[in-house]
């Protein structure tokens, strides 16, 4: 376990630290304050190109050798970023064609992080120059641990640009997938708009247009963008692997907010790392799903640093405010503590805090830090995590090669959110992340671990599969599907599932796209709500309802064949047609839900599907008690985490002695958890723990 932050040496030199006789001496004090705090590693270097190489071909690494060697000295671990992120302003003056082309058409200029295009040829030969030479001088340092490649891939709307070298590699890719002309016009439904093409050179990029681009070409396009990047941090693992094969790489990705494919780019990685913006959260379930989100990107072939086998990090976990919203806020004491635990709790193996200390100079000199400006180690965070550092030397050998394992799982698919994105939709106000995140949040809340997966992914381990809003569903994807159930697997799908295929190409056998037969029923029509105005849903047999239920914002009309109904509309011409329903299929079960509904419908589905899966909570705990857990591969160590994220204590009641790691104390009847509190306990604890109070 890996406890860590953001270092920016070149920040701390004279004129800003240091002295004119002793330039860098501030670096030591910042390594005697990080090793205080429990500090063991430390990522650099990720935005010092123009430091690095000041003019073409004239390198300094003596600058970052010298920190690496302050940090050795008092056995801080290092990651280091390769530079690319932010390309020296020499580069672009000599080459401008590196610089992006916008949407508009429009020239983004020089002078900042993100001023390249991936799909320029001129630029990945200079980035394997600036590599190469890094991993040369650098890569042998004993106290080198791993490499972070690039920075924040495709921020700033830098997944796709419109650069001449763009065109030529868009028009390439599209004569690799489709060989011919005629099969292009064909599945992209070019016919529509009469938009067909004679010759590759003719099909455009999805410039800004009088209205719309052809919904499939737009598609395409973004699979384009993804590949290339994709390949960009290949190129990259690849160099680093030829001169380090022993150091692992990774990116810090954000869950799954940028248009690539997170799951592609997760397997070029030896293990995923992530930002985490859990401190500007409304809810705590909101920044568990994106840990989970991004814990899933990778279950296989995992290498990390230390020798790991599973597990991801945190590679910029906020240690105080953000700077980027409108008002910026404190971080509330305890709160960093507690969504570190979170984090920990939910697989993580390394955390590292952004950043070590607020810079005095450039755009981000409010950005909340482990120090503040004045740098002395006496501020609320250091301390706070000082906290943290002293508790994960009692926590690292507990936590060694321990995992999250679930069975549930929730399906997302880059693909299907790239063809939502696309206008019109049949409703504006539907979000898929909002839909995703009502199911989670009542998995979540109910303590019950989920994986996310893709469609195409081995789902024969999971008892449960949630496939929300799978617009655009594949047929290969559907075949799976049914695979899954046929073996005894049990599928909730929703509306707005299997409208169109790969093709975006709406199918003429039926809603939803090859699985009518799976859910014994057709989808004849849908209704799209605006908001503010529902229907209401009607429950048959065994299905529990804790409150009266609405449907919001789409109704499926549900033709029924052999399927069972479990609820049906109360309102509107469609009164007693089926909103919900469940089919036996093979040796498992499908349901569908044919709406939305608001929060409380999902937490008395999860009910209703834990009894049908034979799912368990992992302990019964008070609602507001957040609990995870991470065992061994064969579950002979299990460490529960319980997490407050309220304001006010909670009580939770051991009927029977619980051991607490954090403490080493012995834990009996009424417990208060503090407010943002943690408790840590073992196995025989969690048999034993029940709730003071029936929620």
């Amino acid at each position: 376990m890996y406890l860590g932050t953001d270092y920016y040496p070149e920040h701390w030199v004279y004129p800003y630290a240091g002295t004119p006789e002793q330039p860098e001496a501030r670096w030591e004090r910042d390594a005697e304050l990080m090793v205080a705090a429990g500090i063991s590693a430390v990522r650099m270097g990720e935005f010092s190109w123009g430091l690095y190489e000041p003019e073409e071909g004239q390198y300094d690494f003596g600058w970052m050798q010298r920190a690496m060697d302050v940090m050795g000295r008092v056995g801080i671990k290092i990651v280091l970023g390769t530079p690319t992120a932010a390309p020296p302003l020499w580069l672009a003056r000599k080459h401008p064609e590196i610089l992006p082309v916008d949407d508009h058409g429009l020239l983004r200029h020089p002078g900042t992080r993100k001023a390249y295009c991936t799909n320029s040829d001129v630029f990945w030969e200079y980035c394997r120059k600036i590599i190469t030479a890094l991993a040369q001088n650098l890569g042998k340092h004993p106290q080198l641990i791993g490499w972070q490649i690039d920075n924040g891939l495709g921020g700033h709307r830098t997944v796709s640009s419109f650069n001449e070298d763009t065109r030529r590699e868009w028009h390439a890719w599209l004569k690799a997938k489709y060989q011919t002309i005629d099969r292009l016009n064909d599945l992209l439904g070019l016919r529509f708009w009469a938009q067909t093409v004679t010759d590759w050179d003719q099909v455009p990029m999805p410039l800004i247009a009088p209205t719309v681009h052809n919904p499939a070409l737009v598609v395409d396009w973004m699979r384009f963008s993804s590949d290339t990047l994709v390949a960009f941090v290949r190129m990259q693992a690849d160099l680093l692997r030829q001169f380090t094969p022993q150091l692992p790489v990774t990116n810090n990705l954000r869950a799954l907010s940028r248009n690539f494919d997170h799951f592609d780019v997760a397997q070029v990685l030896d293990f995923v790392g992530m930002d985490s913006e859990a401190t500007i959260k409304s809810r705590s379930s909101e920044n568990a799903c994106a840990l989970d989100m991004m814990r899933s990107l990778k279950k296989t072939d995992i290498r990390t640093p230390g020798g790991g086998n599973c597990g991801f990090w945190i590679v910029e976990q906020k240690a105080g405010n953000v700077d980027w919203q409108d008002v910026n806020s404190l971080v509330r004491p305890g709160v960093v503590r507690l969504f570190t635990y979170q984090s920990i709790s939910r697989g993580a193996t390394g955390i590292l805090y952004f950043f070590w200390r607020q810079p005095r100079i450039g755009s981000e000199k409010f950005y909340g830090g482990v120090l503040t400006h004045e740098g002395v180690g006496e501020n609320r965070v250091y301390k706070e995590i000082s906290q943290v550092g002293d508790e994960m030397k009692l926590l690292a050998p507990i936590l060694a090669d321990t995992r999250v394992v679930a069975e549930t799982c929730i399906l997302i698919s880059h693909e299907n959110d790239w063809a939502l994105q696309q206008h019109p939709q049949p409703n504006r106000f539907f979000n898929q992340r909002e839909h995703i995140q009502l199911f989670y949040n009542a998995l979540h809340d109910r303590n019950i671990a989920v994986d996310f997966c893709r469609p195409t992914e081995d789902l024969s381990r999971y008892k449960l599969v949630i496939a929300p809003s799978l617009h655009l569903l594949a047929g290969g994807e559907a075949d799976l599907l049914k695979l899954y159930i046929q073996n005894g697997g049990t599928l909730v799908g929703t509306f707005n599932t299997g409208l169109v295929d790969e093709h975006h190409i709406s199918p003429d056998t039926g809603y939803p796209h090859d699985l009518t037969d799976v859910f014994g029923m057709d989808v004849i029509e849908f209704d799209p709500l605006p908001p503010g105005e529902e229907n209401l849903l009607t429950f048959k047999g065994a299905f529990p309802t804790s409150h009266l239920h609405p449907a919001r914002l789409w109704c499926d009309l549900i033709e029924p064949r052999e399927c069972q109904i479990l609820a049906t509309y109360a309102k509107d011409f469609y009164a007693g047609r089926p909103a919900m329903i469940m089919n036996t299929y093979g040796l498992g079960k499908a349901v569908y839900i044919g709406t939305m509904s608001h929060q409380h419908f999902y937490y008395d589905l999860i009910v209703w599907l834990r009894q049908l899966c034979n799912i368990f909570p992992l302990l019964k705990v008070p609602d507001t008690v957040e609990v995870s857990l991470r065992q061994t591969a064969d579950g002979a160590r299990k460490v529960y985490f319980l997490l407050n994220h309220q304001p006010t204590p909670v009580r939770i009641h051991f009927y029977k002695p619980a051991h607490d790691y954090l403490t080493g104390s012995t834990l009996q009847g009424n417990y208060d958890l503090p407010p943002h509190g943690v408790l840590v306990i073992d196995e025989q604890a969690a048999r034993n723990q029940t709730p003071a109070a029936e929620a």
